[in-house]
This record gives C-alpha cells, sequence and structure tokens, in this order.
C-alpha cells in the first residue's frame, strides 16, 4: 500500500444522528461525527475528496471531508430527503424529497440548492444516468416514475484554470433550468430501486409493492446514433414489465452492464435479469429476506445481505449457484467493497455494527470482525484519499 493512502467507511447511523468513520486500512474505528436528525443515504464524491449524509428529519445534506473527517458545510434541502445521487463530474447532485413530493438540484461546487422540481408523491430516489443527461425518480407512494432532464453544465472543479476552450456552466436564468420534466409513467406500485445501465439507454425500477420490475428505454439524444437509427429514440417510453420475485427491494447491476439481480425481500429468492433482451433468465432461492445486492468489478460473483438470517449469501454469477454463506451481525442491510474488493461491509441495521468479511483468503470469504458504530446503520459509502507521506 503506497505511502500516505487512507480509506475510509462512512456509515449513518439513524437513530444516534451520527455518521461513523471506520478505518479501513488498520480495521478499527476512527470518530464519530454528529449530523443532522435520522441520517439514511450516503454517498461519495467521485472527483472530490467529500462525502454527503443525507438528514431525513432535519431536510439537510452535512458535507463531510475526507482528508480531515470533519463536517465542513451543512445544506438545506426540503422535508423527508433520504437519497442523494452525485454526477460524474462531482458538481451537481440529485436529492430526493420524500416529504415535499421534490427534488432538490444541488450545486457541490458553491455547496447549495439551485433549483427544486416537483414529482410523483414520496420520491424515495433520484438517481443521475451516467452521462448526465437524465435524471431517474421512483415516486413510492403513488407508484410512478418520473423522468427529467439534466442541463448540460461544466464543473468549475474539473476545469483546468485559465482555459480558453473551457466551456462555461449554464446560466441558470429560467432559459436552461437545471432539470427539465420529460415522462412519467404510472403503474409501477411501491417504486423503489433503480439501476440505469452504463450507456445511459435504459433504466429499470423495482416496484416493490409488487412482484414486477420496469424497464424504460431512456432518450437518446438528439443526432446521436440511436436517434439517428430510430427517431423514437429521442423520446422515453415504456419498454416492458418483468415479473420477478415477491416484494422486489433492490437491483444489483453488473459493472458490465449485461444483468440485474433482483432482491426478492417477500420471496426469500433473486431474480436474474438480461438486460439486452429485457427478460427474466431465471428466480433462484437464495436466503431469508434477502434485501441488497453486490456484484464484484468482474461481473463473476453477486454477494446477497440475508436480513432474516444475518448472513450474507455468496452466489456465483458464472456458474449460477450458491456458494457459500458467511455470518454477520444482526439484520445485515446495506453492502459496500473496499476499494480493491477484498473486504466487504455489511451494516447490521439491529445490531448497531457493520461486519467486516474477508472476501479472498485460503478458507474462502470469512468474518474478520466486527466494529461498532451508533443505532440503525442504514447506508455506507466508502473514499478512498491520497494524502503527502
Amino acid at each position: 500500500m503506497p505511502a500516505g493512502y487512507r480509506e475510509y467507511a462512512y456509515v449513518t447511523n439513524g437513530n444516534s444522528n451520527t455518521v461513523s468513520v471506520l478505518d479501513l486500512v488498520n480495521l478499527r474505528p476512527d470518530r464519530t461525527l454528529r449530523v443532522g436528525d435520522n441520517p439514511t443515504g450516503i454517498a461519495a464524491n467521485p472527483q472530490r475528496n467529500e462525502i454527503y449524509a443525507v438528514n431525513t428529519k432535519s431536510g439537510t445534506i452535512t458535507v463531510i471531508d475526507a482528508r480531515s473527517n470533519t463536517i465542513v458545510s451543512t445544506i438545506g434541502v426540503h422535508r423527508q430527503p433520504y437519497f442523494i445521487s452525485v454526477d460524474a463530474t462531482g458538481a451537481r447532485a440529485y436529492v430526493a424529497n420524500s416529504g415535499s413530493n421534490s427534488v432538490s438540484v444541488i450545486d457541490l461546487d458553491r455547496r447549495r440548492e439551485i433549483a427544486a422540481v416537483g414529482t410523483g408523491e414520496e420520491p424515495g430516489l433520484a438517481r443521475v444516468s451516467p452521462d448526465m443527461r437524465s435524471v431517474v425518480v421512483s415516486n413510492r407512494r403513488s407508484g410512478s416514475v418520473s423522468i427529467y432532464s439534466a442541463a448540460s453544465y461544466a464543473s468549475p472543479s474539473t476545469l483546468q484554470p485559465g482555459s480558453p476552450e473551457a466551456p462555461q456552466p449554464a446560466p441558470q436564468d429560467g432559459s436552461d433550468p437545471p432539470l427539465k420534466f420529460r415522462a412519467a409513467f404510472p403503474d409501477c406500485p411501491g417504486a423503489t430501486d433503480i439501476a440505469i445501465l452504463p450507456d445511459s439507454s435504459k433504466a429499470f425500477i423495482a416496484c416493490s409493492g409488487g412482484h414486477q420490475v420496469m424497464v424504460i428505454s431512456l432518450a437518446a439524444a438528439v443526432g446521436s446514433w440511436p436517434a439517428r437509427q430510430d427517431p423514437a429514440a429521442t423520446s422515453d417510453h415504456l419498454l416492458t414489465m418483468l415479473d420477478v420475485g415477491t416484494t422486489p427491494v433492490h437491483l444489483a447491476l453488473k459493472p458490465d452492464g449485461g444483468e440485474v439481480f433482483v432482491s426478492n425481500f417477500g420471496s426469500d429468492s433473486i431474480s436474474e435479469i438480461d438486460t439486452w433482451n429485457n427478460q427474466v433468465l431465471g428466480t433462484y432461492m437464495i436466503g431469508n429476506k434477502p434485501v441488497h445486492g453486490l456484484i464484484t468489478k468482474d461481473n463473476s460473483t453477486l454477494w446477497v445481505a440475508d436480513f432474516a438470517s444475518d448472513l450474507i449469501s455468496i452466489y456465483s454469477i458464472d456458474d449460477g449457484r450458491l456458494v457459500t454463506t458467511v455470518r454477520t451481525g444482526s439484520a445485515p442491510d446495506a453492502l459496500a467493497f473496499s476499494a480493491d474488493e477484498h473486504i466487504l461491509l455489511a451494516a447490521d441495521a439491529h445490531s448497531g455494527d457493520v461486519a467486516v468479511i474477508r472476501t479472498q483468503g485460503q478458507q474462502g470469504a470469512a468474518l474478520f470482525t466486527i466494529l461498532p458504530t451508533g443505532s440503525s446503520p442504514n447506508a455506507i459509502a466508502v473514499k478512498s484519499v491520497q494524502t503527502k507521506p
């Protein structure tokens, strides 16, 4: 490991109003940060050393500096935010405000909200596409999905100072809104998790109030190759509704985008979806109340948190079978890998800790240790930083 390398996991503790910072190099707690009330979602900035914790009861976003592990700012949004999605430039973020039926657009350079747009009832997630052109919102109470166009802009943080050819941020004077409504799709009861393909061509939405996954074709840019092949590609449209297991709550997308694995909480199973052909390849028993899945970078292995059995199931995608299980604390929920994927972290919602699992070794995957957190840990973000030795 290079000199000056540090890596941390940031864990939101919903009932403690804190974020636990865990040192993943030395595998020990680093510190506890007091944030807003009832922190839920958390995300790492892909371009800068910042972490964003969503405080549901406070209606705020806490900004954490990952170099110093200190709180540097608080951004106000609206009522009952649950989730934050940061775009690929690291300069713009989107927050679903469940209690306000809106999505906040945040300028992370200036650390403030620059717009809020209406959605369906009780939006849970607002996920930005990899190409940053689309924002997909799942509206749990209204059982619908809303699609928005995100304005193109240049991030000051990613431009070379003084570069004459660098594009300028889009003016926010009403002529070029940061987020513009594009389409809505009903009939997805309990709409919850969202997966968007790496090429930004499709969105998959878990309809957790039933037993289906909605598949939507996202509008292609005018003049792009898909639009030249098919003029209809410039508009969003429903492709199909796929039957999976009962109460699908989480979607794990393979890094190559070829398949989505659905955690079916109500039927103790996972469903495998072929994203190219929009077909369910099969549904397989996996564990007791699967709630979250995570796939390795090499697309070979799916790790599934079994909420009601205190286990992590390890499923070989290549072989199509359950390989083994690993014990955790009570009620494993959110999962995250370390940067090198040698460690899997599982937030144990009922025991107030994080299980640290070695993913490799002579005996295979095994529980290495359990690190304490606050009460009701519910989300994890991992960030590595390089400091001067």
